[in-house]
C-alpha cells in the first residue's frame, strides 16, 4: 500500500461502479495509489467506509456513495458527481450478480434482477462516463466480465445472458467510441476470485482437501490488469483479455 509520501495527486477521477469487497476495493486502493480521486459506488454505502479511510490513511483520496446501479436516474447522478470532483479518466463496472438456479427454478424477477444488475447497469454506466469523456477526446472504460459472457453452463441462464449482453455491450462500446479516443476494454476472469464466498462454495462441494487444490485469483491481480490496460499506448490498445491462474485449465 502506498503512504502519504509516494502519492502524487492527479486532477483525475477513477470511478468504481460495484466496489464490493474484493475485486471493486482492491481496484480502488490501486489507482487511487496511482493517484487518482476514487469515487466509488455500492448498495449499502456505508460498508465503504474501513476502505475509503485505508484509502485516505495512505495518502489516496476516495469518495463513497451509497448507488443502485440499476436506477438510471441514481447512476446519472452519480457519474455527474464525480465528474465535478475532477475530470473522469477511467470508469470501471464490475458489478458481478453470480447466481446459478435450476432453469425451472429461475424465476422471471431474478432473471431480471440479473440481467438489470449485470448489463443494463453496464450500459448506463458506460454511456454517463462516455458523455463527458468523448468531449476531452480521452478515458477508459472498463467491463469486468465472466467465462459465462462466453459460454453458458448448467444453471447459469440469468447470468450467462446477463454477462453475454454486457460483452455485447463492451463490443458496441468500443467500436463507436475507439475512434474517438475512448479506450474500451472487457475483462474475462476465467476463475474462482479468492473471497470468502468463494472459498465456502468450494469446501461446500469438497471440503477442506478441495480448497487446498485449487488457485484462486487474487483480487489485486485484477486491479493490476486494469491498470495495464489503463497504460496502453493508443496504437496498441486491448480490446478483450482473458486472465486466469496458471493453474486453471481452460
Amino acid at each position: 500500500m502506498a503512504t502519504s509520501n509516494t502519492v502524487t495527486p492527479r486532477n483525475a477521477t477513477a470511478v468504481v461502479v460495484g466496489a464490493g469487497d474484493f475485486i471493486g476495493a482492491a481496484i480502488a486502493r490501486k489507482f487511487a495509489a496511482e493517484g487518482y480521486s476514487v469515487v466509488m459506488g455500492r448498495r449499502n454505502g456505508e460498508k465503504l467506509d474501513p476502505l475509503k479511510a485505508a484509502i485516505e490513511a495512505a495518502g489516496g483520496q476516495a469518495h463513497a456513495r451509497t448507488l443502485d446501479a440499476r436506477s438510471e436516474e441514481e447512476l446519472v447522478a452519480f457519474i455527474a458527481e464525480a465528474e465535478k470532483i475532477a475530470p473522469i479518466e477511467v470508469a470501471i463496472f464490475n458489478i458481478g450478480a453470480n447466481v446459478n438456479f435450476p432453469l425451472a427454478e429461475t424465476t422471471s424477477r431474478v432473471f431480471r434482477k440479473v440481467w438489470e444488475m449485470a448489463c443494463f447497469a453496464g450500459f448506463l454506466t458506460a454511456r454517463e462516463a462516455a458523455n463527458h469523456m468523448v468531449p476531452r477526446g480521452k478515458g477508459s472504460i472498463f467491463f469486468t466480465g465472466a467465462t459465462a459472457g462466453l459460454r453458458g453452463g448448467v444453471g447459469y441462464a440469468a447470468f450467462a445472458s446477463a454477462k453475454f449482453g454486457l460483452r455485447a455491450v463492451a463490443q458496441a462500446t468500443a467500436r463507436e467510441l475507439g475512434p474517438k479516443g475512448i479506450h474500451v476494454a472487457h475483462l474475462i476472469i476465467d476463475s474462482g476470485v479468492d473471497t470468502a464466498w468463494v472459498r465456502e462454495r468450494i469446501v461446500a462441494r469438497g471440503g477442506e482437501a478441495a480448497l487446498s487444490e485449487r488457485l484462486l485469483m487474487r483480487p489485486e491481480a485484477v486491479a493490476e490488469s486494469y491498470w495495464a490496460l489503463h497504460q496502453q499506448p493508443e496504437d496498441a490498445w486491448t480490446f478483450e483479455q482473458e486472465i486466469r491462474p496458471f493453474r486453471e485449465p481452460w
